[in-house]
This record gives structure tokens, sequence and C-alpha cells, in this order.
């Protein structure tokens, strides 16, 4: 009887054949779940795995799809991912790599805006210290914003009925769209490197949370906050936010409002200043009735200015006397001073004092000298000392007077006591002159 043999396949074969029944099984699927164990490396990909409360599976979310996500995906976020299910042939497991991944429940724009809101408010964008005052009266304003929509009618309008000569500068942009952000950006730039605008509008007319979006954009948001010149948001209505609103330096709920906020009225500054102007002059009128009145009490309080006159002659004379005296004494008191110095001069005279010290000089080198050669002879004295005393004790001396060391051959050991040799032993005696090699015949203990 014929037994056929089992084919054996080895694991990359069996890995192979698995990998491909599970991608025709389910080349397209849908899974939801709690997503874990993230892992966010160098390369931009994604790693993590998909769970419920009694499974698990691997999940891959490569780049090209990673970096168009509105929102960071997180750890504990509920998901719903589609991809297609496969093996990752080294480690045999199977996985499912993403094609599209969305949060379940709320929205990917509102997850996104309250991710892009924690950001910039923890980085402090949104602080209220670093917001600058409008100007009152600007001479021109900069509009970032589309040419095609209401907004710009409107505010345009306001400008021209509140306040018409305000130079406007438009810097046209897309306000929706994916390149509506780098434009908008460009645009806030752009006017900040102009140098005249004072105050920048940025906004657009009411819309969906999609159509708002490029607002919400970090390019659009560190713009505003980068800006130089003092930026107003005007986006939507007034039940609309945007994080271009919290970064901006003034809110406005409607762009019609920005330029309300940003134009005042010509006619009121005008009545304004007529109002004044006016208290202005009356103060000025009062002030100079105020000083005329005074003048004219000064002028009664002043002397008459012959009698003031005599009094400075009177003076002039009088101290012509008193320098024709001090004159007369001067020759006097100066020789008396000269001698004076003079004297002084030749007591602090350097030549003396040099004189003085080399007197001194020679009386502290000759104590000098003497001290020196009295030590000499204290030291010479101490060291003969030292060397006839370490001559005495000396192994050498010892060994002069007939001693001699014996110690043995091998290891150079002392010998001091009869234990510490045995008979046969060699021996080296050290003497005065050299060593003795010898042999140990008997050893006799001492008494």
């Amino acid at each position: 009887m014929h037994v056929s043999t089992p084919s054996v396949l080895t694991v990359t074969e069996l890995t192979t054949r698995i990998r491909s029944a599970l991608e025709k099984t389910f080349p397209e699927t849908w899974v939801e779940g709690e997503v874990s164990n993230l892992r966010k490396p160098s390369s931009g990909h994604l790693y993590f795995t998909l769970k419920d409360q009694t499974s698990q599976i691997r999940v891959v979310l490569f780049r090209g799809i990673a970096q168009h996500l509105r929102f960071d995906v997180e750890d504990g976020q509920q998901v719903i991912v589609r991809g297609r299910l496969t093996v990752y042939d080294p480690r045999g497991e199977y996985q499912i790599i993403l094609e599209s991944l969305e949060p379940k429940g709320i929205g990917v724009l509102q997850i996104a805006f309250e991710q892009l809101y924690a950001k910039f408010e923890q980085e402090g964008l949104f602080e209220q210290e670093r917001k600058r005052q409008l100007p009152l009266l600007p001479k021109v304003v900069g509009l970032v914003t589309s040419t095609s929509g209401a907004a710009i009618h409107d505010m345009l309008t306001i400008f021209q009925r509140r306040c018409p000569v305000i130079h406007i500068v438009i810097s046209p942009v897309q306000v929706q769209g994916d390149r509506a952000s780098v434009q908008i950006a460009e645009a806030i730039r752009a006017l900040n490197e102009e140098g005249r605008v004072e105050v920048i509008v940025v906004g657009r007319g009411g819309g969906s949370m999609e159509d708002l979006w490029c607002f919400n954009e970090e390019l659009v948001v560190r713009a505003i906050v980068e800006s130089k010149i003092p930026v107003v948001s005007a986006v939507g209505h007034e039940t609309d936010f945007t994080l271009a609103d919290f970064a901006a330096d003034h809110r406005s709920p409607t762009p019609s409002a920005a330029a309300e906020a940003v134009s005042p009225v010509l006619g009121e500054l005008i009545e304004m200043v007529m109002i004044h102007h006016n208290r202005l002059v009356r103060a000025i009128q009062g002030e100079v009735r105020l000083l005329r009145h005074r003048v004219m009490g000064a002028r009664r309080a002043i002397p008459d200015p012959l009698l003031w006159l005599s009094r400075s002659v009177q003076h002039v004379d009088d101290l012509d006397r008193r320098l024709r005296r001090a004159l007369q004494t001067l020759p006097a008191m100066l020789r008396h001073q000269v001698l004076i110095l003079q004297s002084e001069v030749n007591r602090l005279s350097p030549r003396s004092k040099i004189q003085q010290k080399l007197v001194l000089m020679s009386q502290w080198f000759q104590r000098m000298t003497k001290g020196i050669q009295g030590t000499l002879v204290i030291k010479q004295h101490h060291i003969v000392s030292k060397s006839e005393a370490l001559q005495n004790l000396s192994p050498l001396s010892i060994l002069s007077r007939g001693y001699s060391i014996l110690e043995t051959v091998h290891d150079g050991h002392v010998i001091r006591h009869t234990q510490d040799v045995n008979p046969g032993d060699t021996l080296r005696a050290r003497v005065a002159s050299g060593q003795i090699y010898c042999v140990v015949e008997k050893v006799e203990p001492g008494p």
C-alpha cells in the first residue's frame, strides 16, 4: 500500500499563503476601537493598537496619509478606521494598513480645533498682555480678505461713510480652501513689510466650520501673533469663533463691526476737535488775563531804577577801594609765602631723603651680613653633629667593629634565632669587607 508524503511548508511559505488569503478576504475593512500603545517614530509613520474590551489588532498609518490628518492621534481616542488586512511577515502578525482615520462621535474639525487651541494657549499666544491698542485715527488700513465677497463691500462702504480720509490697502486672498491659509499668512507679512499700514483687518463673511477652517490654521495664527502691526480679526458672524479671533489684538463679530472699530466718525472727530479748540482758546485767554494782572502788580513792586543804580555805583566804589588796598599788600604777602614754600621744599627734598636712606641701608646691610654669618655657623655645627650621629647608627659602622649579619641565600632572610636555620642550610655572612658563604653543620640553641 502506497502512503503519500505530506507536503511540508516553510514558515515563509505559510506566512505568504496566510497573507494572501487575508488580503483577498478583507480587501477593505472598517473597524472601530480605542487607540493605545501609540508610537510616532521620526519616519513620520504611526503605529498603534486598536482595541476593544476583549481583543486588539495592530494598526499602521503611513506618513503619506498621516500628514494630511487635521488632528493629532492620541492614546485613548475612540476612532473609526478603514484599511486592508495583511500580515507583517517578519513577526507573523496580522495588522491593518490604514487608508483613512476619523474620530468617533465628535467631528474631525472640532477635535483639531480643541487640540490647536490647547497648544497655542500653552505657548501663551492668546495672553491678553501681549495684545495692543488700536490706533485712534489710522491713516492707512490694510484689508486681508477676498475681493469677491460681500465682506469687502460692506467694509469699504463703512470706511467711506465714517472716515473717507483713511487710505485702504487691499491684499486679495482666498478665504477658504487648501491654499487660503498660505495666502492669508503671506498677506499679513507683506503688509508688515510695506511700512505704511497702521492696522490690519483680517476677515470674511459667515460660513460653516469647514469654510472658516483656514482661520484656524497654524500658519495664520502665528502670522497674526508675529505681526508688528495690530491685527483685527473679523471672521464670520457673531456666533462664529476661530483661533485667529483669540490670537488677534482685537476681535470683531463681523467685518462691518471691524470697519467701525478701526475707523472713527470723521464728523464726530471734527466736532470734538472744535469743542476742545474752543475750550483751549478760552483757557489761554484766561491765562493771558491772569498773567497781565501779575505783570502789572510786579511792575508796581519794582523800585526806582535811579535809586537802585546809585546803590550799585556806591558798591562798585567800595569794591574798587578794597581791591587797591589788596594790591598794595599783595607783593609782601607773596614774598613771605615763597620763603615758606622754599623752606618746605628743602625739607622735603629727595636728595636729603636719599642720603638718609643710604645711611640706613648701610646699617641694615651690616646687620644682615652678621646675622647670615651667625646662622651659617650654627647650621654647620648642627650638620656636623647630625652626621656624627648618623655615622654611629650606620650598619657599616657596626660591621667594622667585628660584627656580621647572617641571612639565608635563597630569600635574604636575616637570621636572628637558632630556630631560623637547619643543618645543611647555606648562609651568607655580611662583614665589613664583603660576604662569606657557609654551610650549617650543627645548630646549638643558647641557654
